[in-house]
């Protein structure tokens, strides 16, 4: 079966789809031109899981590169075409997690936590799934849009592995898509499902870690306030997390402002779109 890839973009203006004018406030303080782009989509994953090539293989090589602002880190952005609106798709950092320990984890957590892209494609190499989980799960503390692409599969299944795709997106709570993107094989799937998050046509309900005992309560009473204080934001346990590590980083954006920002930015309604389980059905 030949594998579908998606159009290719040129600097022709489309009408504009649905999301509202208001959602990517924060990508563009991030240096995101979201200018005649519909959608904005965040490329995440551990070094060497063959993020690159998915990077490729979804813009078919039509990129621009340069750097993140004020940062040495190269960022890579290009774009694809689905149904007929348009999808930026930026590439971050390779990195194991999103602890803000370097230069290329706060470039990642920023983006991730204040830019709020309307979709978090999370790549992972189905030879070392365990190692990937990590920076999966942090990710999915901060947003509930994201759909996990599960590449090198072909290398997965020489080794003899094998991996249950669907129990693996109900244990998640998004979507998992199997790729091999050397190839394109998953690339129209891969597709398809970052439009169901980003349009909020797919109702995700992404695993969390829960503590024990009285970091438990801590994070719970902290994470209370913080609801309280800026009403809609969507990942108050993980800010609390943070607060109480002492992220000097988030900090700061209680003191700048940006929650407020980030609470204030249209949030599409829960009921809007189909849940999971609906969406493999």
């Amino acid at each position: 079966m030949t594998t579908k890839r998606p159009k290719s973009l040129g600097r022709r203006r489309l009408p504009a789809g649905e999301p509202c004018g208001t959602c990517h406030m924060g990508l563009r303080r991030l240096g995101i031109d979201t200018t005649d782009w519909d959608y904005v989509v965040a490329l995440a994953g551990n070094p060497n899981t063959g993020k690159s090539t998915v990077f490729n293989a979804l813009t078919g090589l039509r990129q621009h590169v340069g750097n993140w602002p004020g940062k040495t880190v190269a960022r890579a952005e290009g774009g694809f075409e689905y149904e007929g609106q348009k999808y930026k798709l930026v590439d971050l950092p390779g990195t194991y997690s999103l602890l803000s320990a370097s230069t290329d984890e706060e470039i990642a957590r920023d983006f991730i936590l204040f830019g709020r892209p309307d979709c978090v494609v999370i790549v992972m190499d189905a030879t070392v799934l365990e190692r990937n989980l990590n920076l999966a799960l942090q990710i999915l503390e901060i947003t509930d849009r994201a759909v996990v692409c599960l590449n090198l599969m072909d290398e997965a299944r020489r080794k003899g592995i094998r991996i249950d795709d669907r129990s693996l997106a109900r244990d998640l709570g998004v979507p998992v898509v199997p790729t091999v993107a050397r190839t394109g094989q998953g690339m129209e799937e891969l597709i398809a499902a970052v439009a169901g998050v980003a349009r909020a046509k797919v109702r995700t309900r992404p695993h969390r870690i829960r503590a024990a005992g009285e970091a438990a309560r801590s994070v719970d009473e902290l994470a209370g306030l913080i609801e309280s204080a800026y009403p809609g934001l969507p990942n108050a346990r993980w800010v609390a997390m943070r607060l109480l590590e002492g992220d000097k980083r988030v900090e700061n954006a209680i003191t700048r402002g940006e929650l407020v920002e980030l609470a204030t930015e249209t949030i599409e309604p829960v009921g809007a779109g189909a849940s999971l389980a609906e969406a493999e059905q």
